[in-house]
């Protein structure tokens, strides 16, 4: 099978050691693989360590690349592969069917990236902490589908192929993902949400006179 035509160029480049394809590569996956070994690992660092070796591997065997799935998912599923075998090290029980021994060939959470004033960055910072701490309490399974779907949009295909899952399961975890990460929002939030839109007693006396006055009482 050949390369798909937006991978092959920058494949073949690499393979021959071409420093700017390997950047370019390197440029093009670097969000994705990253968010996908985080959400396994739960650790930015870590994460990052399996951005970097990752690539090693990959760029060190990139004659084993044939092209049965796109370059992307090759590099996602050694990149999963290598987070993988750090949690097992780390929690030596840990399983997670169907989502290793691979490496063959909705909407996105995002914030505007218009200037704001201070008060409103502390306060997306706050969503996303909280955010992301929601998604890292989720169980594996449903955390990395989530991901893959949600937050990279990710086809269910994709993700199926990704995963070594059936799509149907896919479904049913990015629809648990959901279910649980609206739970534990709900919860966290609540005591905030009784709060928003306050109407305070100067506000209340005013429209009070307000009206007084215009009943021309």
């Amino acid at each position: 099978m050949q390369l798909a035509s937006r991978d092959g160029d920058l494949v073949e480049r690499a393979r021959a050691r071409d420093e700017a394809a390997i950047r370019a590569i390197i440029q093009r996956h670097n969000r994705r693989i990253y968010r996908l070994a985080r959400s396994i690992l739960r650790d930015d660092h870590e994460a990052e360590d399996v951005l970097q070796e990752t690539y090693l591997k990959a760029f060190t065997r990139l004659q084993d690349f044939r092209g049965e799935a796109s370059l992307g998912t090759w590099l996602c599923r050694i990149a999963m592969n290598e987070a993988l075998g750090r949690l097992r090290r780390r929690r030596p029980t840990v399983e997670l069917t169907g989502m290793e021994h691979q490496e063959d060939g909705a909407e996105i959470i995002r914030f505007p990236a218009a200037e704001l004033d201070p008060e409103r960055l502390t306060a997306q910072r706050e969503i996303r902490s909280l955010l992301e701490d929601a998604i890292d309490g989720l169980p594996e399974e449903f955390r990395v589908v989530l991901i893959a779907r949600a937050v990279e949009e990710m086809s269910i295909e994709e993700t199926a192929a990704l995963l070594g899952l059936n799509p149907e399961t896919v479904k049913t975890r990015l629809h648990r993902a959901r279910q649980r990460l609206r739970e534990t929002l709900e919860s966290r939030l609540g005591p905030v949400l009784r709060d928003v839109f306050p109407f305070d007693d100067p506000r209340c006396a005013r429209i009070a006179d307000n009206v007084i006055k215009r009943l021309a009482l």
